[in-house]
């Protein structure tokens, strides 16, 4: 039976509170590492453990940590990327909400393995309440000797700051989120040099996703064997999934890493609503391509969704039924991506300005012979060719409808007009249950 971690104090009655985590067992993984381990100990241990970063990517978190170098004479600094910009996506904002002191405690025991004395937590300005709670705990961490000075009478120190975004989607991008922290326009810089040697205002940094730092105090008590005993070897421990769209029961799920996307959407989020049937699925927020019902037999993990040609992402669970339009679902997509879109890039600044020409005339029933094979070009012109990853989660996303509803796309072509007539109902399923 798997028991909840990362989410065990969100239906506590004051869970965001020092005293109710304290309670709990909390700040004892941060007093257990000063005092039983070296930063090098801790690093191994993360190491040890398999932790993969839960923002996306999916890199090896101790890796990343053991790339920054030591002794360069400039501070070394670790970012939270709290900005949660990709659609469907809600888990970081319930953990900050409910549990901070958990991100608190993980973000100082992460920042002594690295031998950072200051962490920014980069949260977008729309969770108020998240900001809030930050900020309480961050209080109630300086006021009980867990932030500060000689922390727990050691010799370590260490700051957090919380630096609030303006809702751009391009700040996921950990570069450039720091060209924000620096009072720059946000965009992706070009790598290398990477973050670890050359980051923030040059200096080495690290930057870790809310649900990743979440799991460090966890593994500094359970040990790296009882993590790596939690879903497949190659990415291991407890996950956190965002279900929404059209579903019974929306919401957020904690459940091991690997386990089924069908079980998943149809066992814990109670499967598609009456009378209807799951057409697709977007497993990992809409920068992953949609994965069709006869596909949902996949492992929600990096390694089981690349090789179905999808990725995990950010575990935005997205729920499609059969009364919903494919092309405009493509369509609305493709609109965010357009207007997220940094401008840095040719490709993606006006690439994706020509894909949304060709996908909203195709729902206006308009479309013409040759588009769809436009719309193939066009991806292939941007992916691949851009700073970052949004153009090519777009054009990969847009692949994947083409290739499994082809024949939505030609319909619309070919009738010049929408099959479905409830097509409306994209846009409603967005609001009601996402």
């Amino acid at each position: 039976m798997f028991e909840p971690v990362l989410l065990k104090n969100i239906d506590v009655a004051d869970g965001h509170l020092v005293s109710t985590y304290e309670a709990g067992g909390g700040y004892k993984a941060l007093a257990k590492a000063l005092r039983e381990y070296t930063p090098d100990e801790v690093i191994d241990l993360v190491k040890r453990s398999n932790l993969r970063g839960r923002g996306g990517a999916g890199f090896p978190t101790g890796m990343k940590w053991g790339f920054v170098p030591k002794r360069t004479g400039k501070p070394t600094y670790l970012c939270c990327n709290a900005d949660e910009g990709e659609p469907g996506t809600f888990k970081d904002r319930i953990v900050m909400e409910r549990d901070p002191h958990q991100l608190i405690e993980g973000l100082a025991v992460s920042a002594y393995a690295i031998g950072a004395e200051t962490a920014y937590v980069y949260i977008r300005g729309e969770y108020v309440t998240a900001i809030r709670r930050l900020q309480q705990a961050i209080a109630e961490a300086h006021a009980k000797g867990y932030l500060g000075k000689r922390i727990l009478g050691s010799d370590f120190n260490f700051a957090v700051h919380i630096h609030c975004g303006a809702g751009a989607y391009i700040c996921g991008e950990e570069t450039a989120m720091l060209e924000s922290l620096e009072g720059k326009r946000a965009q992706p810089r070009l790598k290398p040099p990477f973050p670890a040697v050359a980051g923030l205002y040059a200096s080495p940094t690290v930057i870790n996703n809310v649900e990743t730092l979440a799991c460090v105090p966890h593994i500094i008590m359970r040990g790296a064997d009882w993590f790596r005993g939690i879903g497949p070897d190659k990415s291991p421990g407890p996950k956190l999934y965002c279900l929404s769209g059209q579903v019974r029961k929306p919401g957020l799920y904690e459940l091991p890493m690997g386990i089924a996307l069908r079980e998943l959407v149809e066992n814990h989020a109670g499967g598609p609503l009456p009378g209807r049937k799951i057409k697709a699925v977007i497993p990992g927020g809409v920068s992953a391509p949609v994965i069709p019902e006869h596909g949902l037999e996949v492992r929600m993990d990096f390694d089981s969704l690349a090789a179905a040609g999808s990725m995990l992402g950010s575990a935005g669970v997205i729920v499609i039924d059969d009364s919903t339009c494919m092309v405009k679902v493509a369509t609305r997509i493709i609109e965010f991506f357009h207007h997220e879109s940094c401008g840095k890039c040719t490709p993606c600044r006006e690439g994706l300005n020509w894909v949304v020409k060709v996908l909203r005339r195709i729902e206006a029933g308009e479309g013409a012979a040759g588009d769809l094979e436009q719309l193939e070009m066009l991806c292939k012109g941007i992916f691949g060719n851009t700073f970052c990853a949004l153009g090519d989660g777009a054009a990969m996303g847009l692949r994947a409808a083409l290739a499994h509803f082809r024949d939505e796309f030609v319909a619309h072509i070919e009738e010049q007009r929408c099959p479905f007539t409830e097509g409306a109902r994209w846009d409603g399923a967005a609001r009601n249950y996402g």
